[in-house]
């Protein structure tokens, strides 16, 4: 997706202040267009983000020892952060120039119990003006990033950048002793020294505008970086100071950035053959769950009408099948009277049933059929062997209800 990479200045933001932009292609690394843009002429950026870059020289780093236990749990959950805040103050009071709480801290992105820590601080009310006028001019930032961090790699690197005007050369040097903004000039090669001994221990680069005064001062060991290009990578690095009081801010960034990249995928011309093929995709899944369920429907009429064959074809007489399980079942307990067998709805078969299956219980007082409902009249209570008679009877096909002293016994009429 496209991205906008907005280096803040040091000036506080106001309508006709200039930033250094960056538009990316979609896949991040193609410089589309670059620039001087003040905030109400930022380009568009239609589903993707905006990334602001924390100048080298607003930004201070300090490596601490943290306290065991201090970052055992989430940095930022369950009010640690609180916690983490208050520790990070009292061990960086002594460092800082300015009062603590004037100060927004930032951790490195990969820390490790009992390793010492990269802690960046830069000034509380100039980033959150910045961040509040990006904003207000509907450029939420999604990510801020630092120009340059410390190397924190298990094999550590140097990068020197000279950068500024022919007027005003800067260096900056990041590496595993942390970032230093220092002056272009001979002085600054002669501290730099320990660094510059070794071919492979540096790597140097160069704005244009100041390329051949690096060159004079670093034998010629410089390789050209523009502005933007310097910006660009800044913006790949997996760092985030958005944490402590921005942390929720962040949250509701990235929210809005995925809300803005759905509806880039949903509207964009770019994602058009994607929509498409999504598209196809659901109308494919339904015709194929279309045609299982016909296939199944037809399967169940199928048998449906196997089984009205069989009964008409069984019993000639049925003419007009309404429930033909039930109506097979009816048409054979007919048989069965006409031929003059029991069928398992007569008395006697229901009684021969139930003296089998419940010889537990006591002989009935009274015996009452009627319309094929078997009452028997039990003196004694049943309510503890009931379940257990019920059970037996209705694997033989009947059903047993217990009314008073009443145990009424009927045929399941369920097929």
């Amino acid at each position: 997706m496209p991205t906008l990479i907005v280096t803040l200045p040091a000036s506080l933001p106001s309508a006709t202040t200039l930033c250094s932009t960056v538009l990316t292609d979609n896949d991040s690394t193609t410089i589309l267009r670059h620039g001087q843009t003040p905030l109400s002429l930022f380009p568009e950026v239609n589903g993707g983000e905006i990334v602001a870059v924390v100048p080298a020289a607003q930004l201070s780093w300090h490596q601490l020892d943290l306290p065991k236990g201090t970052l055992d749990r989430g940095l930022f959950q369950d009010g640690n952060a609180a916690r983490l805040r208050s520790v990070l103050d009292g061990l960086l009071e002594e460092r800082l120039l300015d009062e603590p709480e004037q100060l927004h801290y930032a951790i490195e992105p990969q820390t490790r119990p009992g390793a010492p820590v990269w802690v960046a601080a830069c000034n509380r009310a100039w980033l959150h003006a910045w961040l509040q006028a990006l904003e207000q001019a509907g450029r939420p930032i999604a990510r801020i990033v630092p120009e340059l961090a410390p190397s924190t790699s298990e094999t550590p690197s140097t990068l020197l950048q000279a950068v500024g005007s022919a007027d005003a050369p800067q260096l900056l040097c990041a590496g595993p002793n942390g970032v230093a903004v220092l002056p272009l000039s001979a002085a600054s090669v002669v501290l730099l020294g320990p660094l510059l001994n070794d071919s492979t221990a540096a790597d140097i680069v160069a704005e244009p505008a100041v390329a051949a005064l690096a060159e004079g001062l670093f034998s010629g060991r410089v390789r050209i970086e523009t502005e933007a290009q310097r910006a660009l990578r800044s913006a790949q690095s997996s760092s985030d100071l958005a944490q402590f009081d921005l942390l929720r801010t962040r949250r509701a960034r990235t929210q809005k950035s995925l809300s803005n990249w759905t509806h880039a995928l949903w509207r964009a011309p770019q994602w058009k053959p994607a929509r498409w093929v999504v598209a196809a995709l659901v109308a494919v899944n339904l015709l194929g769950l279309q045609a299982w369920a016909w296939k199944e429907q037809a399967s169940l009429v199928a048998k449906k009408a196997s089984i009205r064959e069989v009964l008409t074809t069984t019993f000639p007489d049925v003419r007009v099948v309404v429930d033909a399980p039930l109506q097979m079942e009816r048409a054979l307990a007919g048989l069965q009277r006409q031929s003059g067998a029991a069928s398992s709805a007569d008395l006697e078969e229901m009684l021969g049933r139930f003296q089998a299956l419940a010889p537990e219980l006591p002989a009935p007082t009274a015996i009452e059929f009627i319309a094929g409902e078997l009452r028997l009249k039990i003196p004694a209570a049943l309510d503890d062997q009931l379940p257990g008679v019920a059970t037996r009877l209705k694997s033989s096909g009947y059903a047993v209800q217990l009314r008073d002293d009443m145990l009424m016994i009927k045929q399941d009429q369920r097929p």
